[in-house]
């Protein structure tokens, strides 16, 4: 029986798109399942030794249809388009 893990995934967006890189080494490219939705995404990747497994809810909604994604180095780069642009209020500190 396969362990399986959560990858880490590491998610920051630019105000117009979301770069997200998750850590899945030891699997190969075409081992790679993903699923992109409004809401967030899914991944499941299973390697000789392990499976990895998780899904992730987004801040903000975004357009999968514009979802692109690479691996290499064991790192799943994937960059999405938010559905609107995101502008923050600055909050003063005292």
């Amino acid at each position: 029986m396969k362990l399986t893990y959560i990858p880490s995934a590491y998610i920051t967006h630019t105000g117009k798109i979301y770069e997200i890189t998750v850590e899945v080494p030891g699997v190969k490219k075409s081992d790679i399942h993903l699923e992109m939705t409004e809401h967030g995404f899914c991944l499941n990747a299973e390697g000789e030794k392990f499976k990895y497994s998780g899904c992730w809810s987004l801040a903000h909604r975004v357009k999968p249809e514009t979802a692109s994604a690479g691996f290499s180095d064991g790192l799943l780069r994937i960059t999405v388009e938010l559905a609107e642009g995101v502008k923050g209020l600055e909050v003063p500190v005292d």
